[in-house]
């Protein structure tokens, strides 16, 4: 299969079984993919691997949309010949006789990384602006092995923000009786960089077939963190894709964790309680935490909600005035940070809480920036001074995760008003109250995203000042509480 041609838009049949990763652009011009992934659409390429050949040709050519196809040739008996040992009589015949030619797997990942290294890094000489954008874009794995199903398929991309459709394959057609294959045909799709849906790609495909064609050592820890850089650390399922990229070597896995959570950076970790300790004393002369706390748990007990989520929950402050409430049923508190979870654990004293009282209250891991089905089916989320936190990118990603995809009942989210500013002693003009904030809204700015928000995601929005107010300058918190 060395030589093959395909019409635009069309893919011959023996292609949906093979080894076969496809990328549609559908921004304009579309045909700009090619210089992204450095492969000239008007010519098939052809790179030898060692283990196989790949072949990259483009299948759809368009203003509006291009399609970008690697096809992935590998050599099972060659591979096996290749090996030192025995022959003969003494091979296995599943070594001869396997998917490797036709599933996805981390002959797949060498391929995207060698194929397309320079798109995997984000540049791009002819289009760097473009390398850097976040663009619509579509890959499709024609066979891809989910060693847990699709359930864990959803579980590794949806987090990660993609759109997923996913096809499981019959073991034999002629056979129904027979049952389901682990295999998928999976389409995803996203507004990303393209360097992005590739290195996800790179990694999650192996972890999704659960096994390796080379030998890991501790150089495959150095790659996954590398490649794993910005989203691994914070992914609900990150443990398992530790492990299973790394072949259930136990030493590795956990070499490969304590460096994860080394690098949620222990020192930002400080900085970040010396930062709101600054805002404590900032703030502490009008008691504005206290006045939050109270003002959010009023707002919380008359919606009704039974199950709450405490989002960038931080310390504990809100969940142990939750605790003090019978109406709260479920009270589950989330932080990015490990370091403030174990002090909202010692605030609450978890674990010298009755068991009963216990059953209550839940801590969690994690982070807005990716979607996760644990914060699904609440009444109630409360949001306490975390959005200034994030600069606009992270800002987008929580309100899809949030509003879109979590979708409790009503919504509570705090923020400090920008225009107060001018009434605390010693802050300077022009300066934030805590120096993580990545932005303080006026009223009117924080007005104009809380009702663009209620547009996009059928929510109403509704406006409560927090603190005393003042006759000029408002008052010092803006609170907006979202329903549905």
């Amino acid at each position: 299969m060395s030589q093959f041609t395909v019409e635009a838009g069309t893919l011959p049949d023996y292609l949906e079984t093979a080894m076969l990763l496809t990328i549609t652009a559908s921004f304009s011009p579309a045909t700009d993919l090619g210089y992204l992934l450095h492969k000239n659409p008007s010519r098939a390429q052809s790179i030898d691997l060692g283990f196989g050949r790949a072949h990259v040709f483009y299948p759809e050519i368009g203003s509006e949309r291009c399609t970008a196809a690697l096809l992935l040739e590998v050599d099972p008996i060659g591979l096996v010949r290749g090996r030192n040992g025995p022959a003969g009589a003494d091979r296995k015949l599943e070594e001869y006789v396997n998917d490797r030619p036709y599933a996805a797997s981390s002959f797949l990942s060498v391929a995207i990384a060698r194929v397309f290294a320079s798109a995997m890094a984000g540049t791009s000489k002819e289009r760097p602006e473009l390398a850097a954008q976040e663009l619509p874009l579509e890959a499709h794995l024609a066979a891809l092995p989910c060693h847990g199903g699709e359930g864990l398929l959803r579980r590794l991309f949806e987090p990660l923000g993609y759109r997923l459709n996913a096809t499981q394959a019959p073991l034999d057609q002629s056979h129904p009786e027979w049952g389901m294959s682990p295999y998928f045909s999976v389409a995803l799709r996203a507004k990303r960089r393209l360097a992005d849906l590739l290195t996800h790609l790179y990694v999650l495909v192996p972890v999704l077939d659960d096994d390796k064609h080379y030998w890991v050592g501790d150089d495959e820890v150095e790659k996954l963190l590398r490649r794993g850089a910005g989203w691994l650390d914070s992914h609900p399922e990150r443990d398992l894709i530790v492990r299973r990229y790394l072949r259930h070597q136990r030493s590795l896995a956990r070499a490969a964790l304590e460096r994860l959570t080394a690098e949620e950076e222990p020192e930002a970790d400080t900085l970040a309680v010396e930062h709101a300790a600054e805002e404590q004393t900032l703030e502490g002369r009008i008691s504005l935490g206290e006045h939050r706390i109270g003002a959010v748990l009023a707002v919380l007990k008359r919606s009704g909600a039974h199950r709450v989520l405490d989002l960038g929950c931080g310390e504990g402050h809100l969940m142990s005035a939750l605790l003090k409430e019978t109406l709260f049923d479920e009270i589950v508190g989330m932080d990015v940070s490990h370091r403030s979870l174990e002090r909202a654990s010692d605030r609450l004293r978890l674990e010298r809480m009755p068991e009963r009282q216990r059953e209550r209250v839940r801590l969690i891991h994690g982070s807005l920036m990716y979607r996760d089905r644990r914060l699904e089916g609440y009444d109630a989320a409360a949001l306490v001074e975390v959005i200034e936190h994030l600069d606009p990118p992270r800002l987008r990603a929580m309100e899809r995760n949030m509003f879109e995809f979590a979708r409790p009942r009503t919504v509570v989210v705090t923020t400090p008003n920008s225009e107060y500013n001018v009434r605390f002693e010693g802050l300077p003009a022009g300066r934030f109250r805590h120096r993580d904030h990545r932005f303080e809204w006026t009223r009117a700015e924080f007005e104009r995203w809380a009702r663009d928000i209620g547009e996009r995601f059928g929510y109403e929005a509704r406006f409560l000042p927090v603190g005393n107010e003042d006759a000029t300058v408002g008052a010092p918190t803006q609170m907006a509480v979202f329903s549905r």
